[in-house]
């Protein structure tokens, strides 16, 4: 079996077995299949043939052909749970990753909107055509509910309960539901009586949210719908496709929400994952204290 087999076989696995996004399936295919080259060219052609004085001195040149830390450590996680699998599949009898070693990533501080520059991002889909309608209730839903884009574009019509106020949103093949804002609510109303049926091409669609094609949106599209308002309502920040996640969880803690329910509404399964959230309302405040305490 040659090594571009073994990759189909673990991606099929990944996409059967572990059901990951397409997204995941598409990076790790491409990063391991770069690999192969790498290892070909110095005159490794079978699995059982790897080693990890070859994984190391690939994972080098990498670093040193000035990939950013965390494009090389991503390729390291590919290339740990690719022979991870290898290794259960008996197609090797150890795993040369098990000890490979991924540069530090230094974490970024999420981009965070003030509460006037959220209002004013909310504000800009003006018009009442179909894609106004429509991108007025992504972003309203989006600030409401915390919801990852992905989850956003994932949504089906049959996902909205107007009657209780809540969305339900699946995760990790979790159900969590979360509730609207009248705000959103009502954007949600109006783009699904007078925008949608605009959009779609089949009635039988089962898509919340359609691009003008009427197929399901993708997160390259929402990426333009949200840059384009951002830049229409003068905000200069780095914008990110999870930007309002971001500023939901923070806007939350800052007017009192606990941790616990922000955990639940964002669909984190560690806490530690909402406490950055935390971190952030901390140094806010410290940055308040100093600038307004008299004697700070």
């Amino acid at each position: 079996m040659s090594m571009n087999q073994d990759i189909h076989n673990f991606i099929q696995y990944l996409h059967q077995e572990k059901q990951t996004s397409e997204n995941t399936e598409v990076s790790y295919e491409r990063d391991l299949k770069k690999m192969i080259l790498y290892l070909t060219a110095h005159g490794v052609d079978r699995i059982d043939a790897v080693t990890p004085e070859v994984l190391n001195s690939y994972v080098i040149e990498l670093e040193q052909s000035g990939l950013k830390p965390a494009t090389v450590s991503r390729s390291v996680a590919s290339m740990k749970a690719f022979f991870h699998y290898e290794e259960l599949e008996q197609r090797t009898s150890a795993d040369p990753a098990f000890e490979l070693k991924a540069p530090k990533v230094e974490k970024k501080a999420p981009t965070i909107l003030t509460t006037e520059q959220t209002n004013r991002l909310l504000a800009q889909p003006k018009d009442n055509s179909a894609k106004g309608l429509r991108d007025k209730a992504m972003l309203e839903l989006l600030y409401a509910t915390g919801i990852r884009v992905s989850e956003l574009i994932s949504l089906k019509l049959t996902d909205v309960n107007f009657d209780t106020g809540y969305i339900t949103c699946v995760d990790s093949h979790k159900e969590r539901m979360i509730p609207m804002t009248p705000v959103a609510k009502d954007a949600l109303v109006r783009y699904i009586k007078d925008g949608r049926p605009q959009l779609v091409k089949d009635e039988n669609s089962i898509w919340l949210f359609t691009n003008c094609s009427g197929d399901a949106m993708s997160r390259q599209g929402f990426w333009k719908v949200l840059k384009g308002y951002a830049d229409d309502a003068g905000i200069k920040r780095d914008i990110a496709p999870h930007t309002l996640r971001h500023s939901f969880a923070v806007h939350m803690l800052q007017n009192g929400a606990d941790i616990r329910s922000v955990q639940e509404m964002l669909g984190h399964s560690d806490i530690s994952t909402t406490q950055i959230y935390t971190k952030l309302t901390n140094q806010k405040l410290k940055n308040v204290y100093a600038k307004t305490h008299p004697r700070a």
